[in-house]
């Protein structure tokens, strides 16, 4: 794998801060607990009042803790493994490597552009930065051209390729059913948006992220050498 050592210390730094911002996020329980507030649109919002998460409404700050758990306890150790794995000169490690990657990139940009500002800002600027560097180089570690050979013949490509495709329209649907009828109304705003500025998941996810599985899906589809490197990495980003 090119850049070994770059990757390495990238990913045991990812390992480490990620780790202690996750604990932070699941242990803290500071705060005068829920509480109701009004936002600037007049909604109602029940505020969660406790811990890291504390100025978030109690339905997102729950959320951001399950996915600390997930973090800590299944993302920074299969981050290591996979590492390892890869720099053993596995395939199978490098792909797990760069999907695991993807998920602490992504999750951390969430953290850093959607939660309310927090002590932990900076390890979130770190981690999404870090993240996304490891991530590209391990990309960019791949010879795409050749990556067909690692599969066998019968590899459900298409299969495989659907799915992706299926799963992005799935959760397209679902957001444009939250965003698309208050426009409709003349409402303008979603529910779902609380005392938020924006949809910000929604809104990644509807340009960037579904939009890239299903280009994904198309290329495996196709059997595009490339496919065989976006397909697997995007399946093991989704899995966490």
């Amino acid at each position: 794998m090119k850049q070994t050592k770059t990757i390495s210390i990238l990913v045991f730094c990812i390992a480490v801060i990620a780790a202690a911002a996750a604990a932070v996020g699941i242990f803290s329980h500071q705060g005068p607990g829920a509480y109701e507030y009004e936002s600037i649109r007049g909604q109602t919002i029940t505020i969660y009042g406790k811990g890291l998460y504390q100025h978030m409404s109690a339905e997102v700050a729950i959320q951001g803790i399950a996915q600390d758990y997930v973090t800590l306890f299944i993302g920074v150790p299969l981050l290591l493994i996979a590492l390892f794995a890869a720099r053993k000169g596995s395939i199978s490690g490098r792909f797990l490597l760069a999907g695991t990657l993807g998920y602490f990139l992504v999750t951390y940009l969430f953290y850093l552009v959607m939660g309310m500002y927090n002590p932990l800002f900076l390890a979130y600027a770190f981690l999404m930065g870090a993240s996304f560097f490891a991530f590209t180089l391990t990309m960019l570690s791949f010879d795409v051209n050749k990556l067909p050979l690692f599969f066998a013949v019968n590899t459900p490509v298409k299969f495989a390729g659907g799915f992706l495709i299926f799963n992005a329209f799935s959760i397209a649907l679902l957001w444009l059913s939250i965003v698309v009828p208050p426009l409709i109304t003349g409402i303008i705003y979603p529910k779902e948006l609380e005392h938020y500025t924006t949809l910000i998941v929604q809104g990644l996810d509807l340009g960037l992220l579904l939009p890239l599985a299903a280009v994904s899906g198309v290329l495996l589809i196709r059997k595009i050498p490339s496919g065989y490197l976006l397909g697997p990495v995007y399946f093991i980003f989704l899995s966490l």
